[in-house]
């Protein structure tokens, strides 16, 4: 095993190293998926950290970042290889202007046409063919983005760990990568892959967790604006808001304000930096008809 974290807690303590902060089942969920081998699927709403899951492992880990955005409509020679049809096209009129095309034949003009020289990886191939070195995360972004067809072709990617293209034939990964899959849940991921992964939901984190990660991600903000902040935040996520503030919104929230020269919030501040944590007209007023003044007195107090 490459990875020198034996428990939970190593996990946890590697994590922090690289300034992210799991809370004990986030950490376990990492642990077991390392050690076993197994895809961890994070599921939880936008922003609580899923992704960035990911990137902290590639760099605890040293292995490269393979990231694979899932959307509506992606297709097999986007996610894995296609052939590089333009420079295909210069190679065989080249061959054709200096007499190569002749000489060689059309069989091994064809041989040339279809080697690893004109093929072009995408993530899940540069993934499983990676050759040495630690092995790569591979984060499988948004999966449920993805149709019900592409998440079909995932599980044989992610059962054999291996690719077969026609012309050149299988390539199988030396080690599994660490995979990495997201979903934020705007449909169900099908049962046939959550067979094949570990599973973790990502919670918002508490309020003092929240804090500890403005200060280590923001380590310009204040200790009374991380506190006052995060509490604010914390009142907004239970305003049943169309779109509730992630860790990522808290962070450039905190941001935005020390910018400003704020060390405290107040009306003022808030009211001009309200865009800044909330993205949706309708969540902004929301916020408005709860009242700022004592959205910000309450912030004030639990911040205390």
């Amino acid at each position: 095993m490459p990875f020198p974290a034996s428990t939970p807690d190593g996990v946890a303590a590697a994590l922090s190293a690289h300034d992210y902060l799991a809370d004990e089942g986030l950490a376990t969920a990492i642990f077991l998926a390392l050690s076993l081998h197994r895809p961890l699927l994070l599921e939880g709403e936008a922003g609580v950290g899923k992704t960035e899951v990911a990137k902290v492992l590639s760099r605890w880990t040293g292995g490269e970042l393979v990231r694979l955005q899932c959307y509506e409509g992606i297709d097999v020679a986007q996610a894995v290889y296609e052939w590089d049809y333009a420079r295909q096209l210069l190679h065989l009129r080249a061959a054709e202007a200096t007499g190569d095309a002749a000489r060689e034949g059309a069989d091994r003009l064809e041989d040339e046409l279809y080697s690893e020289r004109f093929l072009v990886r995408r993530p899940l191939l540069r993934a499983i063919a990676h050759g040495e070195g630690p092995p790569p995360v591979l984060l499988i972004d948004e999966v449920d983005r993805a149709d019900d067809e592409f998440e079909a072709f995932l599980l044989e990617i992610l059962s054999d760990y291996a690719v077969t293209v026609p012309e050149l034939g299988t390539f199988r990964a030396l080690e599994p990568p660490v995979v990495v899959i997201t979903s934020n849940r705007t449909r169900d991921v099908h049962d046939a892959l959550k067979r094949r992964c570990l599973y973790h939901w990502v919670e918002h984190p508490d309020f003092e967790r929240e804090v500890a990660i403005v200060r280590v991600r923001a380590p310009e903000v204040g200790d009374a604006l991380a506190r006052q902040v995060a509490a604010a935040v914390e009142t907004m996520r239970g305003l049943g808001l169309y779109k509730p503030p992630g860790v990522a919104e808290t962070i450039d929230w905190a941001q935005a304000l020390a910018t400003l020269g704020r060390s405290q919030l107040d009306e003022g501040s808030v009211a001009v930096t309200l865009g800044t944590v909330l993205k949706y007209r309708e969540d902004q007023a929301r916020v408005h008809d709860h009242g700022l003044p004592d959205l910000v007195r309450a912030a004030m107090a639990r911040g205390a």
